[in-house]
């Protein structure tokens, strides 16, 4: 759903959407190693490392 109405939106023809929806992706995908995950990581429980007495 999410999908086809990215599609639908896209300007132009098949390939321009493809190569868009590519850089959407990397993108997306950036935004979450350089910003989402470091933020999460302090809240992660497998980052306690220390073995139980």
């Amino acid at each position: 759903m999410m999908y086809g109405w990215l599609w639908r939106h896209l300007p132009g023809p098949a390939a321009v959407r493809v190569v868009l929806l590519a850089l959407l992706a990397a993108a997306v995908l950036a935004a979450c190693f350089l910003w989402l995950f470091p933020a999460l990581a302090p809240y992660m429980p497998f980052n306690d490392t220390t073995v139980g007495e």
